[in-house]
């Protein structure tokens, strides 16, 4: 099922598509025991270069660096990326660090021209986008 998800992925550019996102993203994400961090590459096209799980943590935390989330996207020359993690807990409200980190992504990215798009939490019970909160 995952691989018939992520195959819509790579059909289009993924902010054209977002159902189809989060609809993989839940599928891969929602129901895992422990926290993972995944980072979505994109193009400047927006079409997606790699999916890359960035950590693995624990129930309630899960660890994500500034510089080694920014130096992958310049090795694999992205220009933006859609920063995806799960809360195993079932809330997809973020929490203050997920906002904290949030704000140091988007503001190391800018100044070397790597867009972040959004910031999902992904859980049993749905999803929370910081964009459309206006975190971003």
């Amino acid at each position: 099922m995952l691989h018939a998800l992520r195959r819509d992925l790579d059909v289009q550019p993924l902010l054209s598509n977002w159902q189809a996102l989060l609809d993989y993203l839940h599928a891969e994400l929602a129901h895992r025991p422990v926290e993972h961090v995944r980072i979505l590459y994109l193009n400047s096209r927006n079409r997606l270069i790699k999916d890359e799980l960035a950590a693995a943590g624990t129930i309630d935390a899960c660890t994500v660096h500034v510089r080694d989330t920014i130096a992958r996207a310049l090795e694999l020359g992205a220009a933006a990326m859609i920063i995806v993690h799960n809360h195993p807990g079932g809330d997809p409200a973020p929490s203050r660090a997920d906002i904290d980190i949030t704000r140091h992504l988007v503001a190391a990215g800018k100044t070397l021209g790597i867009a972040v798009h959004d910031h999902l939490v992904m859980s049993a019970s749905g999803h929370t986008s910081m964009r459309a909160m206006g975190l971003i």
